[in-house]
């Protein structure tokens, strides 16, 4: 399927109502030749001949069509309008869903701004080409068919010398849309790396405050306003050199009515009501000429617009629902990593992982940044694809199982916290929105989180900020965490989850989770080794690998990385009590 055979997917539902309007545009277009051919009647007939009998008649039919030329106009508009509103609803909802399918390697790979002026921008010149530009090109194209048959009508002679710019036109229109198309393509990209530059800085605000980098960032800004402004500037060079052009011939028409035109009417060869009537018919061959300029620099842009959508939702995901997918309403939490490899882009990640994990366990999981701890649990959650090697839930392999019950058993709390504009309770319900508020309650209470939320303004109707502003580190953790409970999930992902809380408040969420271990099975990604020190099995990972595996003990029996990472970690906090209890002596 090409671009323009996808537009007209959308379009093909609006079949019947547009091919209405065009008809009525073809009506209200063919009413234009009466006035004109009325107004040479009244000068040969009424004003010369002096037959006033035909006036009133002629006042009445040119008033009568004037009307009937307006309703019909109106109405054919009001179709064009609620089409193009009606096709880019759909269009638009269409787009969003496929880039909600799009998986991890799809974002990683497109900015956001992109994205955005996929749904903005584009999508407005598509909605503008139909509203506005199909019909426009259609109707100037009728006038200026009807007024030069008219002509033709009064004299082929004179219709010849008015066509004449004809050849001319087509041309120019040509050059110009051959011209204007690259330039359309860099309006759009700068446009959308405006976008991106924008949405980064406005959501990376207290960055730039913390760092003092106002001046920095408007300076970038500038930068990009700058390329912006001069690829809209090159769009305008191109057409501003052939808009004139257009509006030459436009006028030229009018010195070769009035200089041809009055010459014949001297000699006798037409009378002056048909010099009139023709010059009526004047406007109906300027306009489309006048108009061949814009309307070719409109269709252009609709064209690139449709080209970049397209472009953009044509990507297939690489993680796609499995065929005969297996569906399981409830997972019992066990999991299997067989020989798990992973590359991307041809950089190794994990390599030969393997381990097992019963259900209602814990998995501690432990080891420097980039080892490949947080890809493990991606994997996990099909958020990509093993390159080797199998994960089995229930001794099901993932890829096998339906993505909507596999993730829907799975509750994440991500490394990286993301709330929505949304009340604190519409945040934790956001797996299960029609959850009672007792069980919001509930979750939000085995997440620590219950105590800090009433103490806010208007507690769980607190409204957070864009992705949780207003809140500290450690809270959207806790609401974070609350919203991965309250789904009552068969296997829950912890990654980093109490990194940004104080240790009483980590160790008062760890009894709450311990005690819902025997109905789960937990994975804990932490740094600390308060954190996942009374795991089940704990996994030390280091460059793609695991390279230690047991309980706490038994690694620190083993005098390895995870005993290196305890000592320095337990040995600075003893060191420190020592300390304090030295001063307390004193």
């Amino acid at each position: 399927m090409t671009a323009m055979q996808w537009f007209f997917s959308f379009l093909k539902k609006y079949r019947m109502k547009l091919i209405i309007a065009l008809f009525l545009v073809t009506c209200t277009s063919a009413l234009a030749i009466v006035n004109p051919y009325i107004s040479g009647i009244i000068v040969d007939d009424v004003i010369k001949k002096g037959n006033r009998n035909l006036l009133g008649e002629l006042i009445i039919l040119l008033i009568s069509t004037t009307v009937i030329r307006s309703v019909l106009r109106y109405i054919y508009l009001y179709i064009f309008e609620t089409s193009s509103q009606g096709m880019l609803y759909t269009m638009r909802d269409h787009v969003y869903r496929r880039l909600l399918h799009q998986d991890f390697n799809f974002y990683n790979k497109n900015r956001t701004g992109d994205l955005m002026s996929r749904q903005t921008g584009d999508m407005d010149a598509i909605r503008h080409f139909v509203a506005y530009v199909i019909y426009s090109i259609y109707e100037n194209s009728l006038l200026f068919l009807f007024a030069l048959i008219m002509i033709f009508t009064v004299d082929f002679r004179l219709a010849l010398c008015m066509i004449a710019v004809m050849p001319i036109t087509v041309f120019i229109t040509y050059k110009q849309l051959t011209a204007i198309k690259p330039a359309f393509h860099k309006i759009r990209q700068q446009f959308s790396s405006l976008n991106t530059f924008v949405q980064e800085n406005v959501s990376g605000n207290r960055v730039v405050k913390a760092f003092a980098k106002e001046d920095y960032e408007i300076s970038k800004f500038n930068k990009e306003n700058d390329a912006y402004r001069d690829s809209e500037l090159n769009a305008a060079a191109i057409w501003k050199k052939y808009v004139p052009i257009f509006e030459f011939l436009s006028s030229s028409l009018t010195f070769i009515l009035y200089l041809v035109g009055g010459i014949m009417v001297i000699k006798g060869y037409i009378t002056i009501g048909k010099l009139v009537t023709v010059s009526g018919y004047l406007w109906m061959l300027n306009n489309p000429l006048r108009m061949a300029g814009w309307l070719a620099n409109d269709y252009q842009r609709f064209v690139t617009s449709v080209e970049k959508i397209y472009s953009t939702i044509n990507i297939e995901p690489n993680i796609k629902e499995p065929k005969n997918a297996v569906e399981k309403k409830k997972l019992n939490g066990e999991v299997e990593f067989r020989h798990v490899s992973y590359l991307a882009d041809d950089d190794v990640i994990l390599t030969d992982i393997n381990f097992k994990v019963s259900p209602g366990q814990t998995v501690g999981i432990i080891g420097a940044t980039g080892s490949g701890k947080s890809t493990l649990m991606n994997l996990l959650c099909r958020f990509y694809d093993v390159t080797d090697g199998e994960i089995l839930i229930d001794g099901i392999n993932v890829k096998n199982m339906d993505l909507y019950s596999l993730r829907d058993s799975i509750g994440m709390a991500m490394q990286d916290v993301f709330l929505f504009s949304d009340t604190i309770e519409g945040n934790i319900a956001y797996g299960k929105p029609n959850c009672s508020f007792e069980e919001v309650k509930a979750a939000a209470k085995i997440a620590n989180a219950d105590e800090f939320i009433m103490e806010t303004q208007d507690g769980y109707d607190t409204i957070v900020g864009e992705r949780g502003m207003g809140l500290s580190g450690g809270q959207k953790q806790r609401i974070s965490l609350a919203r991965a409970l309250l789904k009552d999930p068969s296997i829950v992902i912890l990654d980093d989850t109490t990194s940004a809380v104080d240790m009483e408040t980590e160790f008062q969420i760890q009894n709450e989770l311990n005690s819902l271990s025997t109905s789960r099975t937990v994975f804990l990604i932490a740094h600390r080794i308060s954190s996942i020190k009374d795991a089940d099995l704990i996994l030390v990972v280091d460059d793609g690998k695991i390279i230690e595996s047991g309980n706490h003990q038994s690694l620190i029996d083993k005098n390895g990385y995870y005993a290196t990472v305890f000592n320095h970690q337990y040995g600075e906090f003893n060191q420190m009590k020592n300390r304090r209890q030295k001063g307390g002596t004193k």
